[in-house]
């Protein structure tokens, strides 16, 4: 069933598999049609729609697609709790780690393993700062190697913790990447800051925009596409 707008509602919502989910309605002048997804976390149901579309119609859609919304809830892999013996990804690659309260509180990788000191409680924090650290610095180099092949100037890099993409590049240049891509392999994190740095030169998504990422990724842009999609939502079940 869907609830819409009922008293002290601030937002639409569906009911999947016995649990009311937040829908979110993003309009755009590009959309010939309604296309619905489910959050990475399975926090929420997203619709975009025309413009011209109505929102009842985006809702009815979500409640007659319900059956198929319950198969993506089900598939959302479940959080990861952080301790001694437990798989971080980094770099798409599973890292162990070693918890010693004992021991120094600064991160070190060394064969495939994290070791990690001070207290248990602050040892998820932690965690999240060293990789926020090891994005800041790989995503930067990635960008002076990017603008360079686009002959631009490096633009402003923030850390973004957005929730529904993995980067953005701003009117004014700005380009934003979801940290959590650190967790990615090499070529799907460098694909998206090569996507950003191609808008730097085609704000938009016209086939001139595609043939000159083409030109400035060495890799397969499809085949990183593929990765997000089949395991972006992965990222989401750490930190």
């Amino acid at each position: 069933m869907i609830d819409w707008l009922k008293k002290g509602q601030t937002e639409p919502q569906v009911e999947v598999a016995g649990r009311l989910l937040p829908v979110v309605l993003r309009r755009t002048a590009q959309a010939k049609r309604m296309t619905m997804r489910l959050a990475p976390d399975g926090s929420e149901v997203r619709i975009t729609l025309p413009r011209w579309a109505r929102s009842v119609e985006a809702l009815d859609f979500a409640r007659k697609r319900a059956g198929w919304l319950a198969g993506q809830l089900a598939a959302v892999p479940q959080p990861v709790t952080l301790d001694d013996g437990a798989a971080l990804p980094y770099l798409g690659q599973p890292r162990t780690i070693r918890h010693d309260p004992a021991a120094p509180r600064r991160i070190r990788l060394e064969d495939n393993l994290l070791h990690v000191g001070g207290p248990a409680e602050s040892l998820e924090p932690r965690l999240t700062r060293w990789l926020e650290g090891e994005a800041r610095r790989l995503l930067t180099e990635d960008l002076a190697h990017y603008c360079a092949q686009a002959a631009q100037p490096v633009p402003r890099l923030m850390l973004s913790r957005a929730r529904r993409r993995w980067g953005s590049c701003a009117h004014d240049g700005t380009i934003r990447i979801n940290w959590r891509l650190i967790m990615a392999p090499d070529f799907v994190r460098r694909s998206v800051v090569a996507h950003e740095v191609a808008h730097l030169v085609h704000f938009d998504h016209s086939p001139e925009f595609h043939a000159f990422l083409d030109t400035i990724y060495e890799a397969d842009i499809s085949a990183a596409n593929r990765w997000l999609k089949r395991n972006g939502r992965s990222l989401y079940t750490v930190l």
